[in-house]
């Protein structure tokens, strides 16, 4: 069992998938991100399956997330100039904010834009490109009781249901037991299942394919709406931006006895003070172990521009890049 059952779990969930994705169709391109969705639905890990050679163009427009507000402005930038009002479709909503959509958008370099009698008008630096081949959601529950079992059947129903993503998987701990079939059986037959024992590691070895998933993608010649394809660029732009080892975001790595600590293949955050992998509710600047890290430590040894706890959050967005990085020179 790992240690803090949910947020440990899903930490090690994100890294076998970045590892080894996928299950049982051998490797692809992928990459992952945690606690993402819509205003219904969040999902616990969400894999993104990439075209390298279209990743590599997406990621010429930089590192940071292009929002829903960008994203309409990116995508249909011409290539030559023309009045915004002229050149992008109808929002929707009032036009006063897609010209400050633009504004930001070419503050970020992500188009050009000039003004000429008087109106505003833009081009696209480069085409936004079809990157995200497939959106995979995964659930992690590693104690799968009865009442997780009917919760998790719900949610997994309903992402088949609303096609948001082209495959739907439950993760679940085995710790060298078996799962009850009982409760696998109360899984929509569409979802797959994952069993994992991470006791020893993450790495492939680690987990079983219970189930195999069916594919949620539309068949050949059907198509999913407009709004469902504009939402799933949305969730994908987050992915890439957020990553999975944003925690640090959510939590205290400025206090004294915050830790990154090896855990076979990944790395996780640790609370010297309490002996375990926290939760963002646990480490926060309300926990009564909190404390500051010394001014000193920022001096001795440490870069100037701030002490360990910057130092963890370097790390772990060196190994995001990282991951990138390998995601688009997979051949």
């Amino acid at each position: 069992m790992t240690p803090d059952a949910e947020f440990g779990y899903e930490l090690l969930v994100c890294r076998y998938a970045e590892l080894t994705w996928h299950p049982s169709e051998g490797s692809r391109p992928a990459i992952v991100s945690r606690q993402l969705g819509t205003q219904e639905r969040r999902w616990d890990t969400v894999v993104l399956e990439v075209d390298p050679e279209a990743f590599e163009r997406r990621r010429a427009f930089g590192d940071r997330t292009i929002d829903s507000d960008l994203l309409h402005v990116v995508r249909g930038a011409p290539a030559e100039w023309a009045w915004y009002r002229d050149a992008l479709p109808d929002p929707g909503y009032p036009w006063r904010y897609v010209r400050q959509a633009v504004h930001r958008a070419a503050g970020r370099d992500l188009i050009e834009k000039r003004r000429r009698n008087n109106r505003i008008q833009l081009r696209r630096v480069r085409p936004y490109p079809d990157w995200v081949e497939r959106i995979v959601a995964v659930e992690n529950k590693p104690d799968l009781d009865r009442s997780a079992a009917d919760r998790l059947a719900d949610q997994l129903t309903h992402d088949i249901e609303t096609g948001l993503a082209d495959e739907a998987w439950l993760a679940t701990e085995t710790t060298g037991e078996r799962v009850e079939p009982a409760l696998l059986r109360e899984m929509p037959v569409e979802a797959g299942i994952l069993a994992t024992d991470f006791d020893n590691g993450v790495d492939a070895d680690a987990v079983d394919v219970a189930w195999h998933p069916s594919d949620l993608a539309p068949g050949e010649g059907e198509r999913r709406d407009r709004e469902t394809e504009t939402l799933r660029l949305e969730i994908a732009e987050r992915a890439y931006g957020k990553g999975w080892r944003s925690y640090h975001d959510t939590m205290r790595p400025d206090c004294r006895h915050f830790e990154l600590r090896r855990d076979g293949r990944a790395l996780l955050p640790y609370c010297a003070a309490k002996g375990k992998v926290p939760t963002a509710r646990e480490c926060s600047g309300s926990c009564s172990e909190f404390s500051p890290e010394p001014p000193q430590w920022r001096t001795k040894g440490w870069p100037i521009e701030g002490g360990p706890g910057k130092g963890f959050e370097r790390v772990l967005a060196r190994r995001r890049e990282r991951e990138r990085d390998r995601a688009e020179n997979v051949e």
